[in-house]
């Protein structure tokens, strides 16, 4: 409705305007061609504007006619750029949905209808590296890494090219040239970083990690790990050599992760043979009472080198209370007053881990106590024959392996900090213990558990 009211009101205005132009007083003389025209001011001002709308008009056409060539031209470029990008997104598509050939082929039409396209390019060379086609796929890539917008693009998939033909050195080769053009490339910066570990060049593997911007808590933890297992591996590797450098490193660690096993066994076994043993006993008591480990009882039992096994029982007392809080206290407690020849507190330590739910190694032991302080082989085999079928007690474990030591790195995949302290699910192989050469092997599940040789107290 206002609409309507506002073109009427529009049109009496212009029809007003237009009547009081026209009747405006007044003539105007013209002359052309020997003819004098003299019409009224009014009516002269509306032939010229009726003039001047007509040839505005007659310019507007030819104007149209000239530039249809180019205007035909500009379509077509706009039609052909649609069909382009129309291809170059069924392209991506054919490409997650597992169909490479189709891929190939529309990433080829966008091509041909966007010449300039590094999109469509590095989707044929996806495609071709999906189809099995290397060749193809190479010559694709390398022909991007020239350009500057698509080189780390291209060495993204020259390195999964390499990986899958399982060219490690030129994954890597890769790799290296994509972090240095992108610093930020993650898989550039992992790949590069799981190499320096595998190979074990710690320094230049922690000066990465001490390089990383760490935003979140999360984050932040995960560097600060990872910071603690390298200094760990380094003070692993030149513990015998480097003692004094390999306790720089293990006390690093324990900055980092105040609650590290292998680094807090490390600087103490260092303290220990400086004859420190104050220094040892307080990093393993400090870690025994955050983390109950078996291997950090054991060695603040024999943290004085030479002590009698009546002087390890004392130790082992004096961190471990009765009865025990855990089964990885009785069993380091027991394992002390066996060797001590202390069979009633050997028994009394694993009483409330003696149960239907004992472990191989609680009843391993009880096996030795039985032997031990009865002379009753009959027991003692009972023992051995449930430590067949008994749960596994915790060890090292990292991708189906155990290790009677902490590794930095797993055997199997070489991934960092790849060893778990739980209990194995399946049964694992184990690897030899630093200095040996060949895994060592399981025992088959038929047969039985040997007994420790009985040790007189000294």
């Amino acid at each position: 409705m206002i609409r309507l009211a506002s073109w009427i009101i529009g049109s009496l205005v212009v029809a007003g305007i237009a009547a009081w132009i026209i009747a405006l007083p007044g003539t105007l003389t013209l002359e052309v061609g020997g003819q004098r025209m003299q019409p009224g001011l009014g009516t002269a001002v509306v032939i010229l504007l009726v003039a001047a709308a007509l040839v505005i008009a007659i310019w507007a056409i030819v104007r149209r006619i000239i530039g249809a060539p180019k205007a035909m031209a500009r379509r077509r470029a706009a039609k052909r750029r649609e069909q382009g990008i129309e291809a170059l997104s069924d392209a991506v598509i054919a490409l997650q949905s597992g169909d490479p050939a189709r891929a190939r082929i529309m990433a080829r039409e966008a091509q041909a209808r966007l010449p300039g396209s590094n999109a469509a390019k590095l989707l044929e060379a996806r495609s071709d590296l999906a189809l099995g086609d290397m060749s193809a796929a190479r010559e694709h890539y390398r022909a991007l890494i020239a350009s500057e917008k698509t080189a780390v693009a291209a060495l993204t998939g020259l390195f999964d090219q390499a990986r899958t033909q399982n060219r490690s050195d030129a994954a890597l080769t890769f790799a290296r040239k994509a972090l240095a053009l992108s610093p930020d490339a993650q898989w550039a910066s992992q790949a590069v970083f799981e190499d320096l570990t595998r190979r074990g060049q710690w320094a230049d593997a922690v000066a990465m990690v001490n390089n990383e911007v760490a935003t979140s808590r999360e984050e932040k933890a995960h560097k600060r790990r990872r910071q603690a297992v390298i200094e760990t591996a380094r003070a692993r590797e030149s513990e015998i050599g480097q003692p004094n450098a390999a306790l720089d490193h293990a006390l690093t660690a324990l900055k980092l992760l105040p609650d590290f096993v292998p680094a807090a066994l490390i600087a103490a076994r260092i303290y220990s043979s400086r004859g420190e043993i104050r220094r040892a006993q307080s990093v393993l008591r400090r870690i025994w009472r955050s983390t109950g480990h078996a291997d950090i009882a054991a060695l603040y039992t024999h943290a004085q080198p030479g002590a009698s096994a009546v002087d390890r029982l004392k130790r082992a007392q004096e961190i471990i209370e009765l009865p025990p809080p855990h089964r990885a206290a009785g069993m380091a407690l027991a394992r002390a007053a066996i060797d001590a020849y202390d069979w009633p507190l050997a028994r009394q330590a694993l009483a409330p881990f003696a149960g239907d739910d004992a472990t191989q190694g609680v009843c391993g032991l009880m096996a030795e106590i039985e032997e031990g302080q009865n002379g009753d082989q009959g027991k003692a085999r009972e023992w051995l024959a449930r430590a067949v079928r008994a749960p596994r007690d915790p060890a090292w474990t990292a991708d189906g392996m155990i290790s009677d030591e902490w590794e930095p790195i797993s055997p199997v995949t070489g991934r960092l900090d790849a060893f778990e302290w739980k209990v194995p699910v399946t049964l694992p192989a184990r690897i030899a213990p630093p200095g040996g050469s060949e895994p060592v092997a399981q025992l088959p599940a038929e047969a039985p558990l040997p007994l420790a040789p009985a040790q007189n107290p000294t």
